[in-house]
């Protein structure tokens, strides 16, 4: 797989068709559960800590599933919806780093909501800072934090995002 610096949508399909990072590793879910639209900005020197930042983007549509279900006639995206897409983004990244296994969230330390993905925003963006990476016994544990930002505004935080790559 050559690296990129940043993903367009087929190319999410395709991660998550198992096309990008080879059979039996790493992969994103397929709509509706992916999370984003495209990733903007992928690096492994750059971020909060120097160890990796990934930068992605969700249009926000009227029409978007979770607005019909959560919460009737009261429309806003669940907050676990924006967590999920930063833990995706953290399997992404051990993907793209080239570590085999298949992802799985392990936990999340802390999370913070100070706001809401409603209809009215254009942009749902995500930034991870990726803060270390463990290998152990065949197992790969990213270890990063995130937040979100509905129209630029940061909305989410989350602290200590954790995702392993499992080998059989």
């Amino acid at each position: 797989m050559k690296k990129k610096s940043s993903y367009n949508y087929k190319e999410l399909i395709d991660c998550g068709n198992g096309k990008l990072f080879g059979p039996g590793n790493a992969k994103l879910p397929l709509p509706p559960m992916l999370m984003f639209d495209r990733i903007t900005e992928i690096n492994n020197d750059q971020g909060l800590f120097k160890k990796g930042l990934i930068k992605a983007e969700l249009d926000i549509k009227d029409n978007h599933w979770f607005f019909e279900c959560h919460f009737n006639k009261d429309p806003v995206m669940p907050g676990c919806l924006g967590l999920d897409a930063m833990w995706q983004l953290v399997g992404f990244y051990l993907g793209w780093l080239g570590k085999p296994g298949k992802g799985r969230a392990l936990g999340v330390n802390a999370v913070k909501f100070t706001g809401e993905v409603l209809k009215n925003i254009k942009i749902a963006s995500y930034e991870i800072d990726m803060k270390r990476i463990l290998i152990k016994e065949g197992t790969t544990v990213g270890l990063a934090n995130g937040i979100l930002k509905a129209d630029g505004k940061k909305i989410y935080s989350a602290e200590n995002l954790k995702v392993g790559l499992f080998k059989k």
